[in-house]
């Protein structure tokens, strides 16, 4: 009890508005009719305190384990599942980082927006210490909410990955906290048949977790007024519009990371060969806190760095890897400053940082103006060696220690094609024509393919001379596939099939014969494909080694399939959306999409042979920039608060899965006038 009284003691003079600097009555909070939070304040801090608060109200539990990671604590919380992260947290210095450049790199107006954000979050913890899940995680601080977002911003460059690769497997995927597509795209007056500027903001999140998205409208009397989304543990929006301006993003795949493999003293595994000299790899303790059978377990793991950087020692060899993005920590103030610009001047000087690592932008604003940018941290390297493959770790030669400008990254502005766009395939392929970028530096490691949606987004712009906003949202709703597909492996001979050859499984191959390619939820050749698709999936790599169906590999396909259907559903004229769900709570809806159409969607088992969407097309915003300013309309998958007992729980999903939008507003009278709610945070 009283260790109870001296927490909440705590958490209430951390949050007090005497010594935080932060009186909560002069925030307000204002909900509208779908729950989704405007927060209005003097200052950006008092705004950022706003949205940690609502925020919380909405989904404390996931922002609590998202700093819990960055704070290396996801252990001591979720047991085994978590000591992997808390480990990568240590291994790649994190704290370390964070401490070294906290004071000098990031400005004083955000670390301002940082202690805003802590004041709320630790305020709501001491107002409701029920639902705080480790109480030794408060209060949560400025430096912990950095940690956290250099902890993602490595797993966006592959970090995880490549600790995997390197045990061989035995370290997880931190798959909640990864992405699987986007799509974004802009068209100015050149290609508007309303002399309009368009974009539309959609990248393809994981619908619940870690990087899902949360609407919020951000209002402060010092120039920060914007509509968009962010992750939980985020102060500001990540991709959304302003009155002036808006982008989106999409994932990017160029080289963010290398992996070394050291040439080891064998007669001292901790002395690696660097310029013909020995030299010492750094050793240290990294206390984890593992919560095994209710009991938090003390276990010290070692972790090693090298000139190169984090280092791992395996019975395979000794390596180590080395990443941009674990270099910087001013990720999050380059977002906030995107929120803050009022022209694409400004944009672009908050570009400059280069403190984030990865993304792609697409841009528009009300001057006309469109841009895209494969954004990155890119390391200048020596191309006489191979940086797709493990490299010597053996010379400086290989050790990098500077990135590419700005202006070396592939990006196109204002082309007279009227129109910008990116759906994760090559960079090098943005727009039309002549002004595409071009690949200069095959070190950058940029992706190059096209997939299903690129090829789609062509298609479907080559009907048309001008966009009119209809046809812009046609298009960012579209689920059709291309006339021809473009997965990895080519499945067309699916397609070529003769039912009267094989009456076996001659149902199934009509059901794909007859099929129109939409991903539509009474579709039956959908059905079909969506259990085809996940078939092909389990074994993907097999497949990937002929990059061609064969005949004999499409009939084992179209069995399996079939016996499946007839186990789980007793028929095989399976509609789609009999097959695929929409679920949350007690609601389950029939989900239409299919991977890689542009209004995607991606699922995993759910019960009785049926699937649930867990990835695809989740937060949507479109954007019409006009001289009055711009037109906002959006759509997130289920509604604004995680909260089972909340009216906002679940009442989108019917919109959503009919692809329809609810109007938004920057207008602050607007969003008064219409409230449902409105209250201080406290």
């Amino acid at each position: 009890m009283l260790r109870k009284l001296l927490f909440l003691l705590c958490l209430f003079i951390l949050s007090c508005p005497a010594i935080a600097q932060f009186n909560a009555n002069k925030i307000d909070i204002v909900r509208d009719k779908y729950g989704v939070p405007h927060i209005f304040g003097k200052t950006d801090p008092e705004v950022a305190y706003g949205l940690a608060w609502a925020h919380a109200e909405d989904d404390f539990t996931t922002i609590q384990q998202s700093l819990l990671a960055g704070k290396s604590m996801l252990a001591s919380y979720v047991g085994k599942k978590g000591a992997s992260i808390d480990y990568i947290i240590h291994l790649l210095r994190i704290p370390e980082l964070v401490e070294e450049k906290y004071e000098t790199d990031l400005s004083p107006a955000f670390k301002r927006l940082l202690e805003g954000y802590c004041a709320g979050l630790n305020a709501y913890a001491a107002k409701h210490p029920g639902e705080v899940l480790l109480k030794k995680a408060f209060p949560m601080t400025p430096k912990d909410m950095v940690q956290y977002s250099v902890l993602q911003l490595c797993v966006l460059s592959g970090a995880d990955k490549a600790l995997a690769s390197i045990f061989g497997g035995t370290v997880p995927l931190l798959e909640n906290y990864k992405t699987a597509g986007s799509n974004a795209f802009a068209f100015n007056s050149h290609k508007t048949t309303d002399g309009q500027v368009y974009l539309d903001i959609n990248a393809h999140q994981p619908l619940e977790g870690p990087v899902a998205f949360y609407e919020a409208h951000l209002c402060s009397e010092e120039g920060w007024n914007i509509i968009g989304a962010n992750f939980p543990g985020a102060p500001s929006i990540l991709h959304g519009c302003n009155e002036y301006l808006g982008w989106a993003h999409t994932v990017n795949a160029p080289d963010k990371l290398d992996v070394y493999q050291l040439e080891i003293n064998p007669a001292n595994k901790l002395q690696y060969k660097f310029d013909g000299q020995w030299e010492m790899l750094e050793e240290k303790n990294a206390p984890l806190k593992v919560k095994i059978a209710g009991i938090r377990v003390s276990v010290n793991k070692k972790v090693y760095w090298s000139k190169y950087g984090p280092t791992i020692i395996t019975p395979r060899g000794t390596f180590s890897i080395r990443m941009p993005a674990q270099m910087d920590i001013r990720g999050l103030e380059q977002w906030y400053r995107f929120n803050k610009a009022k022209n694409f001047t400004e944009f672009k000087a908050a570009l400059n940082m280069l403190a984030i690592p990865g993304y792609n932008i697409v841009y528009a604003d009300r001057y006309d103006t469109i841009y895209y940018l494969s954004n990155g941290r890119i390391p200048i390297r020596d191309p006489k060696f191979n940086w797709k493959g493990t490299l010597p770790g053996n010379t400086s030669a290989t050790l990098w220690n500077s990135l590419h400008p700005l202006a070396d990254l592939p990006q196109v502005l204002q082309p007279q094609s009227g129109f910008v766009y990116n759906t994760n395939h090559s960079p090098f392929h943005s727009t039309e024509g002549a002004e595409n970028p071009v690949n200069k530096d095959l070190t950058m490691g940029y992706e190059t393919l096209e997939n299903n949606r690129s090829t789609r987004f062509a298609e479907m712009l080559a009907g048309y001379d001008k966009i009119s906003f209809e046809n812009f949202r046609k298009i960012k709703f579209d689920r059709q596939y291309p006339a021809r597909f473009a997965f990895p492996t080519n499945i067309d001979s699916l397609f070529l099939l003769n039912a009267a050859a094989h009456p076996a499984i001659a149902d199934l191959i009509n059901n794909l014969n007859q099929w129109d390619k939409k991903a539509n939820a009474e579709s039956i050749g959908a059905g079909t494909f969506l259990l085809v698709y996940n078939t092909i999936y389990k074994s993907l790599g097999e497949y990937l080694k002929t990059r061609s169906l064969s005949t004999e590999q499409c009939i084992h396909i179209l069995t399996t399939v079939r016996a499946g259907m007839m186990k789980d559903f007793g028929r095989t004229n399976l509609q789609l959306g009999d097959i695929q769900k929409l679920v949350r709570g007690d609601k389950v809806l029939p989900q239409p999409g299919l991977p890689d159409v542009l209004a995607p969607m991606y699922s995993v088992p759910y019960k009785n042979g049926m699937v649930k969407g867990t990835q695809g097309d989740a937060y949507v915003e479109l954007v019409r920039f006009t001289k009055d300013g711009p037109i906002i309309e959006s759509i997130n998958t289920y509604g604004a608060s995680s909260r089972k007992n909340s009216p906002h729980y679940t009442d989108q999903m019917e919109m959503y899965t009919h692809q329809q939008t609810k109007q938004m507003t920057l207008n602050k009278a607007e969003v008064y006038k219409t409230a449902e709610r409105i209250y201080h945070p406290n």
